[in-house]
């Protein structure tokens, strides 16, 4: 449970002339999250305190949970986040915590956290039950998906304790650069750009091959760049009842637009324009979360990873829009 009591620190910086950036994202997140929801999701798999139970209790679901984001959004270790929270004001006062009765979970009790998460799968669960608020309040303009996939880098080092790459991590060719690691695939709403979908393979897997699980039940037109060129040739399309009735805008080659007429040139702007709501998201959780390369071995932690990030920059996202709008 949070201690929302204001302390002296909290009087003395509520008289600076600056808010930090940190501070504002750490404010508006706070106030996007559905804590209740989330936790109420990760309480059934958390360890109760059984009467007579004797050692130290477990710390609030909450109180792990907001270490947690912290941990996913600023791309630090167990150990950095909990330094981050002892240095930082802001992380401080975003965890609730007052250091006069409480002290910061150490990184041995995150560790225990995150791998409760990933063991129950909570990650998806998460990120599902943001579509569902998102879905039931009606942000969501159903009909049309993008569908986009990125690279993201991992180690390929084998100056570790193995002594060997990442098993489930490959290598793939790019333009004229070669490429070791992972691809997050994305399906996301045409209208409004929030992730609807997140599959996780390793990067020599095609593009095309996990369109099928991007694509929604009810969208009638996907917009995708060039490199699905045949998408709807596929036989996992042509044999789907619904993507077969799909409208597939696909990206011509640009070595193709200079010889095109005005018109089609104009018509591939246009669905360019759609397609771009798509990097926004991938913006985010590469930029703005820190994202661009592994932080785990294993395609199944990054895949948990992966969609904690895409659940967090879909609030935010949400966030900016609403301040937008007023």
């Amino acid at each position: 449970m949070r201690n929302d009591q204001a302390s002296f620190t909290d009087l003395e910086y509520g008289n600076r002339r600056r808010v930090s950036a940190r501070e504002r994202f750490l404010e508006t997140m706070d106030a996007t999250i559905p804590w209740a929801t989330w936790v109420g999701l990760i309480q059934p798999h958390y360890y109760a305190d059984a009467p007579g139970k004797r050692g130290r209790r477990a710390k609030p679901i909450e109180t792990m949970l907001r270490m947690y984001l912290l941990q996913v959004w600023f791309s630090l270790s167990d150990e950095g986040v909990e330094d981050a929270i002892y240095d930082s004001y802001a992380m401080r006062r975003f965890m609730g915590l007052d250091f006069a009765v409480e002290q910061v979970p150490d990184a041995t009790t995150l560790l225990h956290f995150r791998h409760l998460l990933e063991e129950h799968k909570l990650g998806e669960a998460l990120f599902a039950s943001q579509n569902e608020i998102f879905e039931r309040e009606g942000w969501i303009m159903r009909g049309g998906s993008i569908v986009d996939a990125t690279l993201i880098a991992a180690p390929s080092s084998t100056k570790n304790a193995t002594g060997t790459r990442d098993p489930e991590m490959h290598q793939t060719k790019k333009g004229n650069q070669w490429y070791f690691g992972m691809k997050a695939h994305i399906g996301a709403d045409a209208g409004t750009g929030y992730v609807h979908s997140v599959t996780v393979t390793a990067a020599n897997v095609h593009d095309l091959d996990e369109v099928t699980d991007l694509v929604r039940d009810d969208d009638e037109v996907a917009y995708t760049d060039a490199g699905y060129q045949g998408v709807q040739k596929r036989p996992g399309i042509t044999s789907d009842e619904h993507l077969a009735t799909v409208t597939w805008q696909v990206a011509a080659r640009k070595g193709t637009l200079a010889a095109m007429p005005a018109h089609d040139r104009e018509v591939e702007s246009r669905k360019a324009s759609v397609r771009a709501k798509v990097e926004h998201p991938f913006l985010i959780v590469k930029r703005d979360f820190g994202f661009s390369k592994t932080r785990y071995r294993g395609l199944a932690k990054n895949r948990h990873h992966l969609h904690m990030l895409f659940a967090s920059a879909n609030w935010l996202m949400r966030a900016r829009a609403v301040a937008l709008t007023g």
